[in-house]
């Protein structure tokens, strides 16, 4: 067996997309900061997102049985962490951006550079993680040549604004 600190080690040099993930409806409105979102199939358009069973908003997003996946643009470090921050409220989390509704009632953050509103189709508890299987009902391309990621421990730009600046 891999020792756990080679694994995470190992894992941060795995760059990923970084995403605020939603939810609204019956148990409230919740949101979290992930890089652990891939798609699964096109036929049905589905994703995979995982969050930690002791997340705050683990049983809300069960409840509510709806997500988005709101893909951050590079300038949305400061959201992004303001989502990963567990002494912010959800008033607060939602604040300082606008936010609409797709087809669900989970938020899809107006600034994102895609929105994937989803219903959650599947659910499975895998060690520490609730992976949730979703197939996306509606989708908001935003635009912008600039994505966030997350590699190495620490955020980076990628895309047209970060080439045109070196």
């Amino acid at each position: 067996m891999i020792d756990i600190d080679a694994f995470r080690n190992g894992m941060a040099l795995l760059g990923g997309a970084v995403s605020v993930i939603t939810t609204d409806g019956e148990a409230g409105k919740f949101g979290f900061t992930a890089t652990a979102v891939t798609s699964v199939t096109a036929e049905p358009p589905t994703l995979l997102v995982c969050m930690n069973r002791n997340s705050y908003a683990n049983e809300p997003f069960k409840q509510n049985g709806v997500l988005c996946v709101n893909v951050l643009a590079g300038h949305h470090q400061q959201l992004s962490g303001d989502f990963a921050n567990p002494k912010l409220s959800s008033d607060e989390r939602f604040a300082s951006h606008g936010w609409s509704c797709l087809s669900t009632p989970a938020p899809a953050l107006d600034e994102a550079l895609v929105n994937f509103d989803c219903r959650i189709t599947e659910m499975h508890e895998v060690g520490s993680h609730t992976v949730f299987y979703c197939t996306i009902v509606d989708a908001r391309l935003g635009g912008g040549d600039e994505a966030l990621v997350y590699f190495n421990r620490a955020y980076h730009r990628l895309g047209e604004a970060s080439r045109a600046a070196r």
